[in-house]
């Protein structure tokens, strides 16, 4: 058990070195191989306080929380809604995480966990569209700081919250996720987002609105992979929109045909209806494709991967289509 005056000196000291985290964790693991509640709470009122540390502090910080809050947890490797609303408000001030070390926890804890409360996962995505909205924020590893622009960093952190949170039940994403992809995509400017980006966004919306209903869709990962034409620097709207039809969408929906092969036939139909979107999607699509006043590209590679794609278009689709094909 980490004592109250070490805790303080830790604090008025205002660093941590390694010695001193070889001794925090002796003292947290070494009875009962168990972090409690106090100490949870302490760790993070130590990191709050030291701005000054060795390396082996954030990796330290985060595996301990992520063992409290997952493996030690009832059932283990599930998040309770309560240890959630408890992460947030520790990990953030006004809504804001306050460092790359917190947001690095938020995604550690995803990744192990099986399963998370919705809102833990939607706010770590919040962050990266504050950080897109403000040009500032814990997301940014070295770039440039201009607002409206997302960087590979930041689409490479969605992708793991997004792939994190693809549990057993929840293989395909959600209506929340794709409504909070939208949001990120209209805070970000056409001339300045990394052709990263578009590749994520297309895969993702698009597995929200064709993902078969009654079979096992893809894993994420498969879904949301990330092209390896991606490392080319060079690529530009025009030739993206070839390699994204040609390549990573295509990819995807082949995935989901061959899943379906081990079913029965009786699920033909049910395949088919899945690929075609329907009126409450087209609706709402439509509803989200422009809400801004501008068409990004972005939605015009997904408002072309429906034409190419999907057996039927709906009417109120048509009009939109029409303006970028």
């Amino acid at each position: 058990m980490i004592s109250r005056s070490n805790i303080d000196e830790l604090i008025a000291k205002g660093r941590v070195e390694d010695s001193d985290v070889i001794a925090l964790r002796q003292a947290m693991y070494g009875d009962d191989y168990r972090i409690s509640a106090e100490e949870a709470e302490a760790l993070f009122g130590i990191n709050d306080a030291c701005n000054d540390y060795d390396s082996s502090w954030p990796q330290f910080f985060i595996e301990s929380i992520v063992d409290f809050s997952v493996n030690q947890s009832y059932p283990r490797g599930y998040v309770s809604q309560a240890d959630a609303d408890w992460l947030i408000a520790r990990t953030s001030s006004s809504g804001i995480v306050k460092s790359a070390t917190e947001i690095e926890l938020l995604v550690k804890l995803m990744e192990a966990a099986h399963q998370v409360p919705e809102n833990l996962e939607l706010f770590a995505m919040q962050q990266v569209k504050q950080t897109v909205l403000s040009g500032d924020g814990v997301t940014r590893s070295g770039e440039e700081l201009v607002p409206g622009k997302i960087g590979r960093a930041e689409v490479e952190l969605l992708r793991r919250i997004l792939y994190a949170c693809g549990g057993s039940d929840s293989a395909a994403i959600s209506r929340r996720e794709a409504e909070m992809l939208f949001d990120i995509n209209d805070a970000v400017s056409d001339v300045t987002h990394d052709a990263s980006w578009p590749d994520l966004f297309v895969k993702a919306v698009a597995n929200y609105l064709m993902a078969a209903r009654g079979f096992l869709p893809p894993s994420r990962e498969e879904a949301l992979r990330r092209e390896a034409w991606l490392d080319d620097d060079n690529v530009d709207i025009g030739s993206f929109f070839g390699k994204i039809l040609a390549g990573g969408l295509r990819g995807v929906l082949a995935g989901y045909k061959e899943n379906s092969d081990d079913l029965a036939s009786s699920k033909a139909a049910e395949i088919a209806i899945s690929e075609t979107v329907t009126e409450s999607e087209a609706g709402w699509l439509a509803e989200r494709i422009g809400s801004d006043g501008t068409i990004h590209d972005a939605e015009k590679a997904l408002l072309m991967f429906i034409k190419t794609e999907s057996p039927n278009i709906h009417p109120s689709l048509k009009p939109l289509i029409d303006k970028v094909a």
